[in-house]
C-alpha cells in the first residue's frame, strides 16, 4: 500500500471526510533538505492535503491540524517530511 493510500485510509477512518483530497509533491522537492536521494527513493515524503470534515466544526486552525498530525503520526516518524493541510468544514466550503 502507497504511502497516500494510508494517509487516505487513516484519514477517512478517524474523520470521515466529505472531501479528501491528496496530492504526491514529493517530486517537487528532488534535492530539497529532508528530500531522500537516489534511484528510487524520491517518492511520497511530501504531500498536499486538502480534508472538508464536520469533525473540524468549532475547532481552531491548529487544534484541527493537530488532529491530522496525530492521526497520521506512524507516516511523519517513517518518511514523511512534509504535510501542507488545507482543513475546512462542509460549511467553510460552501457545502
Amino acid at each position: 500500500m502507497s504511502v497516500a493510500d494510508t494517509i487516505r485510509r487513516k484519514l477517512t477512518a478517524r474523520l470521515a471526510p466529505v472531501q479528501l483530497d491528496i496530492v504526491d509533491d514529493s517530486a517537487r522537492h528532488a534535492g530539497h533538505l529532508g528530500h531522500p536521494g537516489g534511484a528510487g527513493q524520491g517518492g511520497e515524503t511530501h504531500f498536499t492535503v486538502t480534508i472538508v470534515s464536520a469533525v473540524f466544526a468549532g475547532m481552531s486552525r491548529v487544534a484541527r491540524q493537530r488532529l491530522v498530525y496525530e492521526t497520521l503520526t506512524d507516516e511523519l516518524k517513517n518518511g514523511v517530511h512534509a504535510l501542507a493541510l488545507k482543513t475546512l468544514t462542509p460549511a467553510e466550503r460552501g457545502g
